[in-house]
């Protein structure tokens, strides 16, 4: 008895120190171990393009088949088929555009101003972390929060252009596993989290090849479900632009 009451002080006091080391772990310290478990740095610098071919679901019975590629800097294009229509939502680097067949919109546009804002921000494939400084964005590191049973170190990253999320990382992996924020949709604001998942090296990567987005509190959102990534596709600037509209007849 005497043993065991030793041996579980002992696990208890390492647990402790563990916890305790933990918490005083820097904000350079944390993003070290991130940079680490994703491939480090120069790979993610050295990647300058991603093709990503998959399926998206919501709730509802919604599935579409999806193309979705990027290419720096700050290009991305996604294309998704449903009910035999093809939709398409791209950045060229600077402005967002779309052609969105099911709501009888035929030929490419301007994207609205809020949809926009997010797509740009989707378009920075290496994320709000990676190169965090020379993007204009501030991090604060936050200490240990429990997600859903898991211990993440919490990072409050505000973005140059003032919006403000915060990711969740593995204590132990040091992969995000959640992230929140806020967007404004529709002139409302409204508060969004993003779940990621089924992490899978691709040439030396580490990329989360599930991932689900959903307002704050909803029980289910739209998942997007990756088959098959490549890095260092070959893509041309001309499928990330907008194509000219149709001259008209006559």
């Amino acid at each position: 008895m005497t043993r065991t009451l030793s041996a579980l002080a002992a696990a208890v006091l390492l647990c402790v120190a563990s916890a305790a080391a933990q918490e005083e772990m820097t904000l350079d310290q944390v993003l070290e171990g991130h940079y680490e478990a994703i491939g480090g740095v120069e790979a993610w610098d050295a990647t300058s393009s991603v093709k990503m071919v998959g399926k998206m679901s919501a709730p509802n019975g919604f599935e579409a088949p999806f193309v979705m590629m990027f290419k720096s800097p700050d290009k991305s294009r996604l294309e998704f088929t449903f009910q035999g229509m093809t939709g398409v939502q791209a950045v060229d680097g600077d402005s967002a555009w779309q052609v969105m067949p099911f709501m009888g919109k035929t030929e490419a546009e301007p994207m609205p101003e809020d949809q926009a804002k997010i797509m740009k921000e989707q378009a920075d494939f290496d994320g709000p972390l990676v190169n965090w400084k020379d993007d204009g964005n501030k991090i604060d590191y936050e200490g240990i929060e429990a997600i859903e049973g898991t211990d993440t170190h919490k990072l409050k990253v505000t973005l140059a252009n003032g919006d403000v999320r915060y990711y969740f990382l593995d204590v132990d992996a040091f992969l995000p596993i959640k992230a929140t924020g806020t967007a404004t949709i529709q002139g409302q604001e409204a508060t969004f989290e993003t779940t990621f998942g089924d992490y899978k090296q691709v040439g030396g990567l580490m990329l989360a090849h599930s991932i689900e987005s959903k307002p704050e509190g909803a029980q289910g959102g739209q998942v997007i479900t990756i088959e098959t990534a490549e890095l260092n596709v070959e893509l041309s600037d001309d499928q990330f632009a907008m194509p000219k509209a149709a001259p008209a007849d006559g």
